[in-house]
C-alpha cells in the first residue's frame, strides 16, 4: 500500500480513500447539499465533470503540484469525490468515461512532472513507485531516461498503432527500452483511465442526496449530447464498421482510426455535418476541434486539399485491418463491396 502525502493525495485522489478522508474531516454527504460553506465543493465537483465532458482537463487549485494550505487539499479530494457522487447518481456511462479519461490525463502531467523532477528525489521515487503498484511495469532511471523492460514494454504499447511506438522505432538496449518523462506516462494513459473507470463503477450508487438534485440535473441533461448515432454500416469494410463500433460504445479510436474513418466517409461523399455526431461519444471529444480537423481533411480550410482514405497496406501497419474474404480482392477501403465488372 502507497503512502501518500497532502500533495499527492490531492495530485492523485483516485489512489486514496476519498471517503474516509471525508469522514475523517468529520463531514457527511447530506452536509454538502444543505451546508452554504460546503456547496462550493459541489460547484466545484460539477465543474469538473463538465470540464470532463467536453475534453477538458480539470484545473486544480494546486500551486506548482502542491497542497499549499489545507483547505487545497480538501477542496481537491472533496471535488474528486463529489464528482463520483454526482457521476454516480446520473448514471450516465459516456459521463464517467469522459471523466475518467480527463483525471487519467490530469494525473499524468504530475507524474510526468514528479518523474523529471531534480531537485526532489522521494517524487520521483514515489511516481516510479505509483506506476509500478499500478500497472507492473518495472521503471529504472538511466541518465536522462527512464528504461523499462521489453517484455512490459508489449505488453503496455498494444494500446498505440501509431509508428513511433512500434518497437523497432524505439531505443532498445539490453534488453530495456528508453523512454522520456513524456512518453513513460503516456504509455499508461488509457489503462489509467480504465484504472479510474472501474473504481466509479464499483463504488456504491448512494440515494438521492436532498440539494444535490440540480447538479444531478444539470449533468443528465449534459449527457444527451452524447447519445449514440447509429449509423447504417451497410457495404462498409471491416475496418470501417469496427472504428464506428469503438466510437459507439464510447471508446478512444486513435488518431490514425479517426482518419481512416473521416477520409472514407468524406469520399463516400457524406458532408461534415453528417460525419461530426459519430464522434460525439469519443472520451476525448471536443466539438471545437473535431469541426476543424473534419474540414480540414474535407479540404474546405487550410490548403484546399481533401485528404484520400489510407490504402489496405498502409491500414495493416496500423493495426487497423480486420479483414474478411472479400477483402482479399481489394487494395483500398472504397473498393470493398463494389463487384468487379467484367
Amino acid at each position: 500500500m502507497i503512502t501518500l502525502g497532502k500533495d499527492e493525495i490531492a495530485k492523485y485522489p483516485f489512489l486514496a480513500d476519498a471517503g474516509q478522508y471525508l469522514k475523517d474531516k468529520g463531514f457527511t454527504l447530506q452536509q454538502f447539499g444543505k451546508d452554504p460553506d460546503l456547496k462550493l465543493s459541489v460547484e466545484k465537483a460539477l465543474n469538473r465533470v463538465q470540464v470532463s465532458a467536453d475534453g477538458k482537463i480539470y484545473k486544480s487549485d494546486l500551486i506548482d503540484g502542491e497542497a499549499s494550505k489545507d483547505y487545497v487539499l480538501e477542496r481537491e479530494v472533496f471535488s474528486f469525490l463529489l464528482a463520483i457522487v454526482l457521476l454516480k447518481l446520473t448514471g450516465m456511462s459516456t459521463l464517467i468515461k469522459r471523466f475518467s479519461l480527463a483525471e487519467a490525463r490530469r494525473a499524468e502531467k504530475y507524474l510526468e512532472r514528479d518523474l523529471a523532477n531534480i531537485t526532489d528525489e522521494s517524487k520521483k521515487e514515489l511516481a516510479v513507485r505509483i506506476i509500478d503498484d499500478l500497472f507492473s511495469i518495472q521503471i529504472k532511471k538511466l541518465d536522462d531516461y527512464f528504461i523499462i523492460p521489453i517484455s512490459n514494454y508489449l505488453t503496455h504499447s498494444i494500446n498505440f498503432h501509431e509508428r513511433e511506438w512500434k518497437l523497432i522505432n524505439r531505443h532498445v538496449e539490453n534488453g530495456f527500452v528508453f523512454l522520456t518523462p513524456h512518453e513513460t506516462v503516456r504509455l499508461i494513459r488509457k489503462e489509467l483511465g480504465n484504472y479510474i473507470n472501474s473504481k466509479i463503477i464499483n463504488a456504491k450508487t448512494p440515494s438521492m442526496i436532498p440539494g444535490f438534485e440540480e447538479p444531478v440535473a444539470k449533468l443528465v441533461s449534459l449527457s444527451k449530447k452524447f447519445v449514440t448515432h447509429s449509423v447504417t454500416t451497410g457495404e462498409y469494410p471491416p475496418c470501417i464498421k469496427h472504428a464506428i463500433e469503438i466510437l459507439e460504445k464510447g471508446e478512444n479510436l486513435p488518431h490514425s482510426g479517426r482518419f481512416m474513418l473521416a477520409t472514407f466517409l468524406l469520399s463516400r461523399n457524406q458532408t461534415v455535418q453528417q460525419i461530426a455526431p459519430l464522434f460525439k461519444n469519443a472520451p476525448d471529444y471536443n466539438e471545437k476541434v473535431t469541426l476543424y480537423q473534419l474540414n480540414h481533411l474535407a479540404g474546405t480550410s487550410g490548403s484546399g486539399t481533401q485528404y484520400s482514405c489510407p490504402s489496405c497496406e498502409k491500414l495493416k501497419t496500423q493495426n487497423l485491418c480486420f479483414p474478411v474474404p472479400e477483402c482479399n480482392t481489394i487494395f483500398n477501403p472504397l473498393q470493398f463491396g463494389k463487384k468487379e465488372r467484367k
